[in-house]
């Protein structure tokens, strides 16, 4: 799994890039992950709530995305985690039920044939 961080506007620290790539690296544990793209910015530096995050994660053939916004680079960065592991709990739900429909209308399908004995 690849991790890029691109920063607007300031320069992202070593301690700041390790804490990314290990809660990111969490997401990829469990799922498919090709690659994630961080991107952080500071919107308006003399407000509070003034850090935002975006994460996108590309997983076969689909795209996940979130943005948060908050008083810290880390806090966005945890927000964003817990966003993206509903959405790829979701997409997996989905996928798994999916993968059964098919399933099941295998079996009806096979079980509408007539035998021929």
């Amino acid at each position: 799994m690849e991790i890029r961080v691109q920063s607007i506007h300031f320069t992202v620290t070593e301690k700041l890039h390790e804490y990314i790539e290990k809660k990111v690296s969490k997401l990829g544990k469990a799922n498919d992950v090709a690659n994630v793209d961080v991107i952080l910015k500071v919107i308006k530096p003399e407000t509070a709530m003034n850090k935002e995050a975006n994460l996108n994660i590309h997983i076969a053939g689909t795209e996940v995305h979130t943005s948060k916004i908050a008083d810290s680079f880390e806090e966005a960065i945890d927000l964003c985690c817990d966003s993206i592991a509903r959405q790829l709990q979701k997409l997996k739900e989905k996928q798994t039920q999916s993968h059964d429909n098919e399933k099941l209308r295998a079996i009806l399908h096979s079980s509408d044939e007539p035998d021929n004995i």
